[in-house]
């Protein structure tokens, strides 16, 4: 059991935790250190833009954004979603790298293409995207304009 304090709901027989963003990195650390969750399977997020009065446990106030982590206890058999909603004004969640250094990357693609900060993370730069890229594309309110396709040794028009 978990030793922070979190609303906890059921999707499809899977455990699935909603921290507050204050408790989400303990949390995580209390799901590996006391729990036995050994694996941090991804990280991943959700732009709700869309859809904000989607339904969620009572008491978890819905954000445009949902971080979403999934841990699996091999010796358990077990798997279990933590799911941290963060809000579109300040959209920063604390980084899991001290407690899964696996986090690394998958926190560097979140930030890439959905522009939510990790307070901790060793190197939060771009991932996919050009450095000077503008915008995150997986933002529901990201433009899908015309995007140039580049290519190598492109001939140049007679």
């Amino acid at each position: 059991m978990v030793a922070v304090d979190v609303t906890q709901s059921d999707s499809r027989g899977q455990r699935v935790l909603h921290p507050s963003r204050e408790a989400y990195v303990d949390a995580v650390r209390s799901l590996r250190d006391d729990d036995g969750f050994e694996l941090l399977v991804d990280v991943t997020a959700v732009d709700h833009l869309t859809n904000l009065r989607r339904a969620l446990p009572e008491g978890v106030a819905p954000g445009r954004y949902e971080v979403v982590v999934n841990l699996v206890s091999l010796a358990n058999h077990e798997r279990v979603r933590v799911v941290v909603q963060v809000p579109d004004d300040d959209p920063t969640v604390g980084s899991l790298f001290e407690v899964f250094p696996g986090s690394e990357l998958p926190e560097r693609e979140v930030f890439d293409l959905f522009g939510i900060r990790f307070d901790g993370h060793p190197d939060l730069v771009r991932l996919l995207m050009p450095d000077d890229w503008e915008g995150h594309p997986l933002r529901k309110d990201y433009s899908v304009g015309r995007i140039p396709v580049q290519f190598k040794g492109n001939p140049q028009p007679r």
